[in-house]
């Protein structure tokens, strides 16, 4: 799993923003999203690290990748949800 902190990664908009930019650049990964602690989490199936990287910074964002630990939540039912929704 390669893992990214996106700090200037805001809202809704900007969730949708990067996972189409990380959908181009490897369609068939899987993408989670943590709004509230800034993280994107990709299971690439083809791209490496850098060219996941280039596709957010491509999309107009800085992703500073950090080790797959800072995924886990701190406590139970951390980043599930963002713009509180339920999912």
């Amino acid at each position: 799993m390669q893992v990214f902190r996106v700090d200037d990664m805001t809202c809704g908009h900007c969730v949708a923003t990067i996972t189409r930019a990380l959908a181009a650049a490897d369609r068939d990964a899987r993408i989670t999203i943590d709004l509230s602690r800034h993280l994107v989490m990709v299971e690439p199936a083809e791209a490496d690290v850098q060219r996941l990287g280039a596709a957010i910074a491509e999309a107009g964002y800085t992703p500073i990748p950090v080790p797959a630990t800072a995924a886990v939540p701190d406590k139970p039912g951390q980043g599930t949800s963002c713009c509180g929704c339920s999912g």
